[in-house]
């Protein structure tokens, strides 16, 4: 697995990242090739926050922790994606390691956390409006407007391809755009 260590507002020791390599180190077994992983460590008022993503193959999975203790961050981050793995087992088949979700004789006895079942992806409610070229600024007022977390649109401003604004949950706004070009 390939490591990018990012330490915001925070210096750390060499002892913290062959922490979280060892940790995020062990999902490596659900790729089947190799996958990225960036780390990026921070401290705000005190809380210990990590924000891990691993990339392999197209797949894309994220989590961020924050507790009182560095390690601890760390260890909740790569439980959650390993929860996540595991929840959605049956539609990663196609992506993930043939043996990876196969327990090791040490994993089974160490861990006492039970399967959780898979949930049904259901549409409940489909929506059809047409999506009108605008600018960011545009799309973001009309998004205020409509009191949504988030808003699709053409974005004008680079030619017409489609784009996403949404609120970030620090207060701020996130735009998604087509990375094909």
């Amino acid at each position: 697995m390939k490591f990018t260590f990012t330490d915001k507002k925070v210096t750390l020791p060499r002892s913290v990242h062959d922490y979280a390599e060892k940790k995020v180190g062990k999902l490596e077994r659900y790729f089947r090739t190799e996958p990225d992983a960036s780390v990026v460590f921070s401290v705000e008022k005190g809380r210990n926050n990590v924000e891990v993503t691993v990339r392999a193959g197209g797949t894309i999975l994220r989590a961020a922790e924050s507790t009182s203790d560095m390690l601890a961050s760390i260890d909740a981050a790569v439980a959650d994606m390993e929860r996540q793995l595991r929840k959605n087992k049956a539609r990663l088949e196609k992506r993930l390691r043939k043996d990876a979700f196969v327990r090791s004789v040490e994993e089974a006895e160490t861990s006492f956390v039970p399967e959780e079942p898979e949930e049904e992806f259901t549409i409940v409610r489909t929506k059809r409006f047409p999506i009108k070229p605008m600018s960011v600024e545009e799309a973001v007022l009309q998004m205020n407007l409509l009191d949504h977390a988030f808003f699709a649109f053409r974005n004008e401003d680079a030619g017409g391809a489609f784009a996403v604004v949404y609120k970030r949950t620090d207060g701020g706004y996130g735009l998604i755009e087509d990375g094909d070009e």
